[in-house]
């Protein structure tokens, strides 16, 4: 009897998911229902899933720089792109809000923002401005003689 009851448990999954289907996608990347049954699914990064999009994503569909996820794997793997000035091989590598986006072969810069619906886009920047990278405010205190301190 006791045998029985453990057989007939439903089975937990093992391991992390590693897939993930179209419809399921955030609605900021933006994706067609019908072209396909799976996206790509970031890696884990300095993102979080919900807030990222992967390399894929943004050369393909944003970019529109290929066609296929293979072309946008070539492009990757020639390190032609570069995320935060560090060349990036890895299409699935998270994109997230204030990452700079670089290609020097035509020397495009963009940065990833989020537009007035809260979606992901990319913003075209200028070379003086790839270099800046804004910092996020934790705390706001005062010291000594009431001298504002932002940590």
């Amino acid at each position: 009897l006791y045998f029985i009851e453990c057989h007939n448990s439903p089975k937990m999954p093992r391991g992390p998911k590693r897939h993930l289907k179209r419809l399921f996608a955030p609605r900021d990347w933006m994706l067609s229902k019908l072209n396909g049954v799976f996206a790509p699914r970031p890696r884990a990064g300095p993102h979080k899933i919900r807030e990222c999009m992967p390399l894929l994503v943004v050369i393909r569909n944003r970019l529109k720089y290929a066609v296929t996820a293979r072309e946008a794997a070539m492009i990757c793997r020639q390190k032609l792109i570069n995320v935060d000035s560090r060349p990036r091989t890895d299409t699935k590598y998270p994109v997230g809000f204030q990452d700079v986006i670089e290609l020097p072969k035509t020397e495009e810069r963009f940065r990833v923002m989020y537009d007035h619906k809260g979606r992901i886009t990319l913003v075209k920047i200028g070379a003086a401005e790839a270099s800046i990278k804004l910092c996020k405010v934790t705390r706001v205190s005062t010291s000594t003689g009431r001298v504002p301190v932002v940590t």
